[in-house]
């Protein structure tokens, strides 16, 4: 192995399992700033929790480890095509250790290669530089929050906000409606690139290029500065919080970049990041390709938890109220209980995303689901000599389930689901009339979760590749919250139209 090929190794691991100090003390900030018993306050204690745990194990932070996406400025005369041989090396060395999930999927037969390669992925953009050193930064941002990414086009009609043109005050409102859209499914907290001007391809790649910017950095044109500012006081107060739960804190970071455009096209493009915002870059000796430094400082001297955290399951008290459980569930278990609720969940359940909700839909379930759960999570996996492990299991975006779910809870006899980002009218439905809940888990809690499964039970479905496989799951201690219920209620509607009517209060020009 070269020694490039062992930098950039180091960078994936650091990169996937410790976020950096800039990031820490932003979420040490938003946790200030939520009342601690709150579902807010509940859900930035686990995440602070689970940012010091996937440290101290050295395991990925959140399971999906996204796109694996490098920009690379080399010395003029390197050669690129080494390196990026060299780069997909360390990407699939990584995979095979348990430092980044297998995510790299077929797009015509849906086949996972197992090892993160293939058309597209990773993702490496080159550059050059007339300077002696490499600097190679990463950045894996999930499936989740990469599904609330929004492009606008200007002049547009936005809900909430009315007519955005084409200037600063559009601009303004786009950014402002790309928060309110994302709710809680891009496991918000979150920061947001934004891109102004470019093409529909250059746009987002400026949006995701703000997504390197240091949080604590100053915009160097005045203009955007005071929007960044702006934006991140008004998206505050539109009340969606952490998770989509409600709460004081919707945005952590704003980063806004602006490149030139066509006469006839005007783009406002934002990339929304979760909050565990994964990023980190190395500065390389040009010649033995060493680490000289890291672009990010460390997370490692800035610990999340303070003393009043404990690493038990949360404590009663404020606007929750704890039920313990043994799955199978039974109907009578699942009428009692009421959004709000925090459900501390024992015995087996069941993995299930896309692929084998699809499947289901037209065959049987491979084992007996009455009473059962299925949680949306596509977990990190390594097997050995004593069979499999988990190495991080936090919950997906459920809303991608909402064609199936409540048929496949009707079917099966499928008493509750967990997931995070909550379900639509179709599912909440069926809660009501079948008698089940729906389990919003703190998104990204990857470790916290996955010292939560004490066994693997089994396996079905190898063949959707492993995130996608029935993981049969023994669970202590599994703690979610009740946000949609058998009696017709969603936290996350309720959330949704509050905000929504928030948003309405930024419709008249403020950048004229």
């Amino acid at each position: 192995m070269s020694l490039f090929e062992e930098s950039i190794y180091r960078l994936i691991v650091e990169t996937s399992t410790n976020l950096p100090a800039d990031v820490r003390r932003t979420i040490a900030a938003a946790r200030e700033a939520e009342d601690s018993a709150t579902r807010a306050g509940l859900s930035l204690s686990t995440i602070a929790q689970n940012i010091e745990m996937a440290e101290c194990n050295v395991s990925p932070i959140c399971q999906d480890t996204g796109m694996p996406t490098f920009v690379v400025h080399t010395p003029v005369g390197a050669n690129q095509i080494v390196m990026k041989r060299e780069i997909q090396n360390a990407v699939a060395r990584a995979t095979k250790d348990g430092k980044l999930r297998t995510n790299s999927v077929d797009s015509l037969t849906g086949a996972n290669t197992g090892d993160n390669l293939g058309p597209g992925t990773p993702v490496i953009h080159f550059e050059q530089w007339e300077r002696d050193e490499i600097d190679a930064r990463l950045i894996l941002k999930g499936g989740g929050c990469e599904n609330k990414n929004i492009q606008y086009s200007l002049p547009c009609e936005l809900e909430g906000l009315g007519k955005a043109g084409r200037d600063l005050d559009g601009i303004r409102k786009c950014i402002l409606h790309a928060v309110y859209q994302a709710q809680g499914q891009g496991c918000s907290a979150g920061f947001i690139g934004v891109g102004i001007g470019g093409d529909r391809t250059t746009g987002y790649e400026l949006a995701k290029q703000q997504l390197f910017r240091h949080v604590e950095d100053e915009n160097p044109i005045p203009e955007l500065g005071r929007l960044e500012e702006y934006v991140l006081d008004k998206a505050n107060q539109l009340g969606i919080g952490t998770m989509g739960f409600g709460g004081n804190v919707t945005l952590l970071g704003c980063k806004i970049g602006v490149m030139n455009r066509l006469p006839a096209s005007f783009f406002v493009s934002v990339a929304y990041n979760c909050w565990a915002y994964r990023r980190q870059g190395v500065l390389l000796d040009g010649g033995t390709h060493e680490i000289k430094e890291w672009i990010y400082e460390s997370g490692s001297n800035h610990p999340m938890r303070t003393q009043a955290d404990s690493a038990a399951a949360p404590a009663s008290g404020g606007e929750r109220r704890e039920v313990v459980l043994t799955a199978p569930l039974t109907e009578e278990q699942v009428r009692s209980l009421k959004v709000g609720d925090v459900v501390i969940l024992n015995g087996e359940m069941h993995t299930g995303r896309d692929a084998l909700h699809k499947h289901l839909m037209d065959h049987d379930a491979p084992i007996d689901l009455n009473g059962g759960v299925i949680y949306h999570c596509g977990p990190v996996m390594l097997k050995d000599e004593a069979g499999w492990h988990v190495k991080a299991a936090g919950p997906t975006t459920s809303i991608r389930e909402e064609p199936y779910q409540g048929d496949i809870m009707k079917k099966f006899g499928i008493r509750a689901v967990i997931g995070k980002g909550g379900m639509g009218p179709k599912t909440l439905a069926a809660l009501q009339e079948h008698g089940a809940v729906y389990l919003n888990a703190v998104g990204g809690a990857a470790q916290y979760y996955a010292e939560c499964i004490k066994n693997v039970n089994g396996v079905d479905f190898m063949e959707f590749g492993i995130p996608e496989a029935m993981w049969h799951l023994q669970v202590e201690g599994f703690a979610a919250i009740v946000t949609m219920d058998a009696h017709g209620n969603s936290l996350h509607a309720d959330v949704d139209k509050d905000s929504k009517a928030k948003l309405a209060q930024f419709k008249d020009p403020v950048f004229a």
